[in-house]
């Protein structure tokens, strides 16, 4: 969707900002923090060679950094992400959607349900109306102007009635009373497109008679549970002045046949089979996947690329920093040491900005592009962290591979070349 788009174009771009300001910011403090005197030797000259290039250090974060997070945002696509929109839609979720059942077949239809084994089931009352009326007025120009609410009003909507509030409905603002006569149940993101609040009127068009209630609860719904959901409900058992009809959903059982056998006993049903549509929308989010896949694939090799060349851009004045250092008597081993930590240190960095920026860009896509909660798991930074430390050490050793190798004469005489 445009908003999936939107998110994940707008997230890197702003953490590739953000990579770049903290890596800076990484940089300065870790020359403030680190000492000149009492810290291992090691550390204070990999901190040398880090602050002594702040540009070099920060475009190594910022490029493997935003690499990572594609990695990263891409794991957590292909496991949590997916997951929980998989849990969202539990096993036992409905796969049946029955409409147009009318009041005397009630009893009937659910004799027939229990005799083919199914257990639970939603079963409600639709009542269709058309919204008219928003405390005595029509709606107004701001909600004409968003198409979605446009569209909203401008539809019938599929009304309900229940004495109790449905289990799988969240009351999140308000009262639900049984009973209440002119007591309205309005979903909450209706309410948040029409500018909906407790106490507002609304008067709806059922069948040409005019309907009124005032909005007493807000309810969130959680519409990828497959369950039966209504925008609004009335708080009443009955509600005979109108004309309904009823809904039911239901996990069909295995029996091929079942469907059949409900048609030709309620031949005025409609029966729509929904896991058809489930199983072709977790394959769309395959080939989706996929697609990510390949194009973060090709995003990180370019993260490392750039990581390859910011470090071979600085090999030569390493070389020569190395072979002054040999020569006032720092051994291979030491100078092996400051290199694993410099090269570590900006990695874990790198991993640890780009997990957390993945973290952000995931439950934004969550929110408001797959629309569950979604929390990931406290391994993730730690996860990040270490894949980034280990890549920055295997791309600095290849770039570098041949540094503390090279004799120090050879590098003094070409300096003086």
């Amino acid at each position: 969707s445009s908003d999936l788009g939107l998110i994940a174009v707008g997230g890197f771009a702003a953490a590739a900002g953000l990579f770049a300001l903290a890596a800076w910011a990484a940089v300065k403090l870790l020359g403030r923090l680190v000492p000149e005197v009492g810290a291992p030797r090691a550390l204070v000259l990999a901190t040398r060679q880090i602050v002594s290039r702040p540009a070099y250090a920060v475009l190594q974060v910022s490029s493997l950094a935003v690499g990572l997070m594609a990695l990263v945002l891409l794991v957590l696509l292909r496991t949590d992400l997916v997951d929980s929109w998989r849990q969202a839609t539990p096993a036992d979720a409905p796969n049946r959607f029955v409409i147009n059942l009318q009041p005397d077949q009630v009893a009937d239809f659910e004799a027939q349900l229990a005799q083919a084994g199914v257990g639970a089931h939603d079963l409600y009352p639709m009542i269709r109306g058309r919204l008219l009326t928003i405390n005595g007025q029509p709606p107004g120009p701001a909600i004409r102007a968003d198409e979605r609410a446009r569209r909203l009003v401008e539809r019938e909507f599929n009304l309900s009635h229940a004495a109790e509030l449905p289990g799988h409905n969240q009351l999140v603002a308000g009262r639900w009373t049984p009973g209440e006569a002119d007591g309205l149940s309005v979903e909450q993101g209706l309410a948040e497109t029409l500018g909906l609040q407790l106490g507002d009127r609304l008067v709806f068009d059922i069948a040409g008679v005019p309907r009124e209630g005032r909005v007493t609860s807000l309810r969130k719904l959680e519409w990828g549970s497959m369950r039966a959901n209504f925008f609004v409900m009335f708080p009443l058992a009955e509600m005979p002045e109108v004309p309904a009809t009823w809904m039911a959903a239901f996990r069909a059982p295995a029996d091929p046949a079942f469907d059949n056998r409900l048609v030709a006993r309620f031949p005025n049903l409609t029966n729509v089979d929904v896991s058809a549509s489930i199983a072709q929308l977790q394959s769309v989010l395959g080939q989706v996947i996929a697609a990510v896949e390949t194009l973060f694939a090709f995003t990180l090799a370019a993260g490392v690329a750039v990581l390859l060349s910011a470090v071979t851009a600085t090999r030569e004045s390493r070389a020569r920093e190395y072979a002054v250092m040999r020569a006032c008597g720092a051994g291979s081993r030491l100078l092996a040491q400051v290199q694993r930590i410099e090269l570590l240190g900006l990695g874990a960095l790198a991993g640890l900005l780009a997990t957390l920026a993945a973290m952000g860009v995931g439950a934004a896509l969550a929110r408001w592009a797959f629309e569950f909660r979604w929390t990931a798991g406290p391994w993730v930074p730690l996860a990040g962290t270490a894949v980034g430390a280990l890549l920055a050490l295997a791309a600095g050793w290849w770039g570098l591979r041949e540094v503390l190798r090279r004799p120090v004469m050879d590098t003094l005489r070409r300096a003086s070349e």
